[in-house]
C-alpha cells in the first residue's frame, strides 16, 4: 500500500470511528493477502497427482516421459501419471492441454510437429505460442541421413554430386508429409542446392522397410532406430543432422562437418503447461524438471534414447519454441505441405 494510500485510510479512522477502523483493517488484510499470493501457491502445490499428457504413442517422447516421471514425481511429492494421447501429429493431446483447468495438474511434453502443425493444418483448434505456458526444454535427439548401399555415394560430397547429375530422380521417404523427417529433406535440398523426390509413408517401419529393399534411395530418420541396420551392413550412415555427433553412432560425423555447415534439425522435446497457470506453479516445475534432468538416472535413460538433455528456464524455452516456429514454418513452406 502506499505511503499517501496508508494515511488517508488513517484519517478516515480517527474521524468515522469504527467504520473506519474496519475499512482500515480490511486494507490490511488485502495488503498482506497480496504479498503472501505468491508464496502461498508454491507451498500448496501440489497436493495430488499431476497428469503428463504425451500426445503421441509408443516413441521416444513416451521413453522420455516415463524416464522422468519417477524423479519429477519424487521432487514434487506427488505421482507423475503418463497419459499418451495420440493422434493427429499431437493435435488431439495438446488440445486437452490447452484446455486443461489452469492449476498446474496437466502438463505435457511437445515436440518438433507443436511448431509444424500451424503450418500444415488450416483449422488450428489453439495458438502454438499463447495458449501454452513452456516450462523448460528437455532434450533432443538427432536424425540421420541413411541411403540404401546400392546408391553408389559413399559420402555427402559424393551423394550431392550423384544428386545434381540426376535432378529429380534420386528419393527420399519419410514417415508423412510435414513431419519432421520430411522436413529434414527438404533442408537437405535447400542447403545442398539439389533436387530430390519426397515419399510420404504412414509409417516409419514401412519406410524403413522400403529404403533396406531399395525402393527408396534415402532417408533421415532418428539415428537411434537406424544403428541396428547400420552396424549390419544392411544401411550405409551418410551423416548426422543435428551440430554434435550421435553417442549412439559416435563414428559418423555430422552433416556440417562433411560438408553443409549451416545444416541443424533435430527431434526436440520440451514440457508446457496451459496458458494461464501462476508463475509459481510454472517457476516450480521448472525447477524440479531441471533437478530430475539432472539425476544420474535420467541422464542414464536418455543416454540409451540417445537424447541430449537441454534444461532451461521457461524464458528460455519460450524463445526457444518461437525460433523454432518461425524455422518450421519457413520449411514447410519450401516444402508446399499441407495437411486438411
Amino acid at each position: 500500500m502506499k505511503a499517501m494510500d496508508l494515511l488517508a485510510v488513517q484519517r478516515a479512522g480517527a474521524h468515522g470511528g469504527a467504520l473506519g477502523r474496519r475499512s482500515w483493517l480490511g486494507w490490511l488484510v488485502c495488503g498482506a493477502m497480496a504479498l503472501c499470493t505468491g508464496s502461498s501457491f508454491a507451498q500448496a502445490y501440489p497436493n495430488k497427482p499431476i497428469r503428463l499428457i504425451v500426445p503421441f504413442g509408443t516413441s521416444v517422447m513416451d521413453a522420455v516421459a516415463r524416464a522422468l516421471s519417477g524423479p519429477l514425481g519424487k521432487a514434487l511429492g506427488q505421482a507423475v501419471v503418463v497419459e499418451n494421447i495420440a493422434g493427429a501429429g499431437g493435435l488431439t493431446g495438446t488440445t486437452q492441454l490447452v484446455r486443461a483447468p489452469k492449476d498446474g495438474y496437466t502438463i505435457a511434453l511437445v515436440n518438433n510437429s507443436h511448431v509444424i502443425n500451424p503450418s500444415i493444418y488450416k483449422d488450428m483448434p489453439f495458438d502454438v505460442l499463447k495458449d501454452i505456458s513452456p516450462i523448460g526444454n528437455v532434450g533432443h535427439t538427432p536424425l540421420i541421413l541413411l541411403v540404401n548401399p546400392a546408391v553408389p555415394a559413399k559420402d555427402l560430397r559424393e551423394l550431392i554430386a550423384l544428386a545434381k547429375s540426376k535432378p529429380g530422380v534420386l528419393t527420399y521417404g519419410s514417415s508423412g508429409n510435414g513431419a519432421i523427417l520430411h522436413l529434414a529433406g527438404v533442408l537437405l535440398s535447400s542447403e545442398a542446392d539439389i533436387n530430390i523426390k519426397h515419399i510420404p509413408y504412414k509409417a516409419a517401419g514401412q519406410m524403413f522397410t522400403d529404403l533396406i529393399a531399395g525402393h527408396i534411395d534415402m532417408a533421415l530418420p532418428a539415428a537411434l532406430t537406424a544403428a541396428a541396420q547400420i552396424q549390419s551392413g544392411k544401411l550405409r550412415a551418410i551423416g548426422v543432422t543435428s551440430q554434435e555427433r550421435s553417442a549412439a553412432l559416435p563414428d559418423v560425423p555430422t552433416l556440417a562437418e562433411a560438408g553443409l555447415p549451416n545444416y541443424n534439425i533435430r527431434g526436440w522435446i520440451a514440457m508446457a503447461a496451459p496458458a494461464g497457470v501462476p508463475k509459481p506453479i510454472v517457476d516450480r516445475l521448472s525447477t524440479e524438471l531441471n533437478a530430475a534432468l539432472a539425476t544420474p538416472e535420467v541422464r542414464a535413460a536418455f543416454t540409451k534414447l540417445d537424447v541430449t538433455v537441454t534444461p532451461s528456464s521457461p524464458d528460455a524455452a519460450a524463445h526457444f519454441f518461437q525460433v523454432e516456429l518461425d524455422k518450421h514454418t519457413q520449411l514447410v513452406k519450401r516444402s508446399g505441405a499441407s495437411l486438411q
